[in-house]
């Protein structure tokens, strides 16, 4: 069986001019730059054949690297796919003119167009500049592709609908979203469980796109990655996060980035999935990963079944 596709998670710094209520990155001991080695040593290991997409995202704002439209440049001479996930606060017009067709999509995060809520959920971020950024985004764009990446935070579904309405007044077409709702260890587990119901009932009610395709290139690659792996976890299995310190991490739920495997100047991709294959459950991360009883065997066929109907739909589109 030939080797499955996967996503890579490059991580620029993991630092951020933000605080984001659902952003764990206080828990980064030492906070740090991708150097230009680094970088340079992450892009001679990514093969389009065997990374079907490069997300630059990490635990830090990828638009606060000094080395920005550098890297930038690079990954638009490079032969892959790259996308961007961003905060959306440093997004000017000479970095939005840099990155247009350079990437094939960014995605910003944003929580509500209500200040107060947003305020709350992205703290330390200027709401105004934020939207005039999203507005700016969508004009300047001619190539690249924006989306939104809708918080999937009990604080932001009552005014999800005219967060919603915002957007799309702004013109902007791709609104995703993720089917896991964003927990804290003080969440009531009833009113958390109710909640999740009713993101996916918002979801499926507004057309969202569900994130929960986005690391899985296809539905052939969702069963070699179960039949490689012992343990039968697609999130980790479909994603390798390369840190901003050139480590390869266990999976992008290694919030503290102590649990790495190796780095890139000693290890190919296929080399670390082979070391990560081998490896069962980490107890340290695992147990309390609100990805853990994600996707079971119920899960797992929903998501293929929602594959092959989106992928006959788009064969019907184009015929």
């Amino acid at each position: 069986m030939k080797p499955y596709q996967l996503a890579v998670n490059m991580e620029w710094t993991s630092k951020c001019n933000a605080r984001c209520l659902m952003c764990p990155q206080h828990l980064i001991a030492h906070p740090q730059l991708m150097t230009r080695e680094n970088f340079a040593q992450a892009l001679r290991r990514i093969s389009p054949d065997r990374v079907f997409r490069t997300v630059i995202a990490g635990y830090g704002e990828p638009t606060t690297h000094p080395e920005f439209m550098h890297f930038v440049t690079q990954i638009g001479e490079h032969p892959g796919r790259f996308d961007m996930v961003s905060n959306g606060q440093q997004l000017d017009e000479a970095r939005l003119k840099h990155l247009d067709g350079r990437i094939e999509l960014l995605v910003i995060s944003f929580s509500s167009i209500n200040k107060e809520v947003y305020n709350r959920v992205h703290a330390k971020l200027d709401h105004e500049r934020v939207k005039a950024n999203i507005t700016l985004a969508q004009k300047t764009f001619k190539k690249t592709q924006l989306g939104i990446s809708l918080t999937p935070m009990s604080e932001c579904l009552d005014t999800l609908p005219e967060t919603i309405a915002w957007l799309k007044a702004q013109g902007v077409k791709l609104l995703t979203m993720s089917p896991t709702l964003y927990n804290r260890a003080e969440d009531d587990h009833v009113e958390h469980q109710q909640d999740s119901q009713r993101l996916r009932q918002l979801i499926k009610q507004y057309s969202l796109h569900s994130q929960e395709l986005d690391f899985v290139p296809s539905i052939k690659d969702i069963a070699k990655q179960y039949v490689k792996n012992k343990f039968k976890c697609i999130p980790r299995n479909s994603d390798l996060f390369i840190s901003s310190s050139g480590e390869y991490l266990y999976c992008y739920n290694n919030i503290t980035h102590q649990h790495a495997i190796g780095h890139i100047n000693d290890l190919s991709i296929d080399e670390v999935l082979a070391q990560r294959e081998k490896m069962v459950l980490r107890p340290e991360l695992c147990n309390d990963c609100n990805m853990k009883q994600r996707y079971q065997l119920k899960e797992v066929a929903g998501v293929m079944g929602r594959m092959a109907i989106s992928k006959y739909n788009g064969w019907l589109k184009a015929s």
